[in-house]
């Protein structure tokens, strides 16, 4: 596929080890990507090749400027993949209000301010919106009381949100990987992860994520990716 023909996509958190690997992924599909994350020398290490825009997930106008860019630099928007998130363990008396805020705008609030900013766009296109939930929205655990009720408020907004935007042609995808060897889990806004089994290999996720795109799979639940 030539650039000029090719779908343009969106990678949010595109500078982590998953958002990486899908990013990149759709490079070699053909796309052409636009890597958004926190860092730009991140990025650009994560995706060569790839534009970028810089910002916050949780900051309200970064879908904005995300489609900004796209119909200044591409000409157009035909995918946005939300690969951003945080966790964080501990019970729910031990967590603080600030980690309990932080979570939720990260996994929930800054995921629907984007949306909102971005479903404009990829109706023109009949593009579609692939959130990565978790496995915790379908099985909560105790001792990540808040990061399951984040991830299942998620997974509840791309439901209905895919019949909302099924009369402008938008595709809705929700992916809800179970525990993958990315690190995050060494990386909580706070806690210690609890003992878990071995997580899958990212690759193999990334590569289930790929074809639930390519395919425009609803909904990809946990069993789904083993």
């Amino acid at each position: 596929m030539s650039e000029e023909n090719a779908q343009v996509v969106a990678v949010v958190g595109a500078s982590g080890v998953l958002g990486g690997l899908v990013a990149r992924g759709l490079q070699e599909r053909g796309a052409t990507v636009v890597a958004v994350g926190r860092d730009a020398g991140r990025l650009g290490e994560a995706v060569p090749g790839a534009t970028q825009v810089v910002g916050e997930i949780g900051d309200a106008a970064l879908g904005d400027r995300l489609v900004a860019h796209c119909r200044q630099e591409h000409g157009r928007l035909d995918g946005v993949v939300n690969a951003a998130g945080v966790v964080a363990f501990g019970t729910l008396v031990d967590t603080d209000d600030a980690v309990i805020e932080e979570l939720f705008l990260t996994d929930v609030i800054g995921p629907l301010f984007l949306a909102r900013r971005v479903l404009p766009a990829l109706g023109e296109t009949k593009g579609y919106l692939a959130n990565l939930s978790a496995v915790v929205a379908e099985a909560p655990l105790p001792g990540m009381v808040a990061y399951a009720a984040a991830k299942a408020a998620l997974t509840a907004a791309d439901r209905a949100l895919a019949r909302e935007a099924r009369r402008s042609g938008v595709q809705v995808i929700d992916l809800r990987p179970p525990h993958t060897e990315t690190g995050l889990a060494t990386r909580p806004l706070a806690g210690t992860a609890p003992s878990l089994p071995q997580g899958l290999e990212p690759q193999q996720v990334a590569q289930v994520v790929l074809d639930a795109i390519e395919q425009r799979t609803a909904e990809v639940a946990s069993g789904d990716f083993a």
